[in-house]
């Protein structure tokens, strides 16, 4: 290979990174959401979708600054994801995991058609937290955001293992994931845990959303990542963080790749389907994720 090669791989390798740092955001909102209530949220990214919408009015027409939009952002997604709690999900409380399933699809159908109605079906520019400052190493170009998005991706993971394996509330939403009636008679509020969760998840998946918008832009359609991060979540495993960034970074690299040489090869399309074919392939060797907890049940 010669080297120019090379730096067009690992350009595409570190791009992909990027990409993949976002859907660790994601699918790390998925697993907060399942290791506290044992339920699969597909408006995740209708969520991260939101967040972005969120920030982008507050620095476009509200007219404030970037750090000021972004903290209300964080503080507007929890509650945002407090009141879906209370308002959609805490009705379901002990109803079938299905039910609650469609529920969420349901949400992530009705936020869509709520965004387009209020902010219309454009396709904006996101104002860019960071300044147009190139690295390069190496013949491999580096945008400032791509590397705080990777930067935040990992502080964030590491909060959370430390939040799940040390906290008294992260102790508690583990509990209340493995079983909630125990839970309840150990004296833990499993409407609290549950509120929790999805105000937290919400603020995870603003952060993804306002990442995202920072790398590419903001529209109505950007919440279809939340289906693009999913396999992510499942490939690493639903009920480990680790696994979120491990599977993150495994999709986004591998979408890039398949984008930048085998859609050439093949005339386009691979890249969507990518996710999904990794997706099932380790399912058929590990079907609890790379990281996932095997589950035995004694009859």
């Amino acid at each position: 290979m010669t080297d120019s090669t090379v730096a067009i791989l690992m350009q595409v390798v570190f791009n992909g990174l990027a990409v993949g740092s976002v859907y660790a955001l994601v699918a790390l909102g998925f697993v907060l959401i399942y290791k506290a209530t044992s339920v699969f949220n597909f408006a995740q990214g209708e969520l991260m979708m939101l967040g972005a919408y969120f920030c982008y009015t507050l620095i476009t027409f509200a007219g404030l600054d970037y750090l000021t939009s972004f903290l209300l952002t964080l503080v507007l997604c929890f509650l945002m994801g407090t009141v879906i709690e209370m308002l959609v999900l805490r009705p379901l409380v002990g109803k079938p995991t299905f039910s609650v399933i469609m529920v969420t699809i349901g949400l992530a159908v009705m936020l869509q058609g709520m965004t387009s109605l209020i902010w219309g079906d454009d396709v904006h520019n996101f104002p860019s937290f960071f300044s147009s400052r190139v690295f390069s190493i190496q013949n491999v170009h580096l945008r400032a955001i791509e590397i705080w998005i990777f930067a935040s991706t990992i502080a964030l993971v590491l909060a959370f293992l430390l939040f799940f394996k040390y906290s008294k509330i992260g102790v508690a939403m583990r509990g209340t994931a493995n079983d909630q009636d125990t839970a309840m008679l150990m004296g833990i509020s499993v409407r609290r845990i549950f509120s929790l969760s999805w105000a937290v998840a919400s603020i995870i998946a603003a952060v993804g959303g306002i990442s995202y918008a920072n790398l590419l832009f903001v529209s109505p359609d950007m919440g279809h990542i939340g289906l693009r991060a999913f396999p992510a979540a499942v490939l690493g495993g639903l009920d480990s963080v680790p696994g979120a960034i491990v599977g993150g970074i495994i999709i986004g690299i591998c979408e890039t790749l398949a984008g930048a040489y085998l859609d050439r090869m093949l005339g386009g399309g691979i890249k969507e389907i990518t996710s999904f074919v990794i997706l099932i392939a380790i399912l058929m060797i590990k079907p609890y994720g790379l990281f996932g907890k095997q589950e035995i049940v004694r009859v």
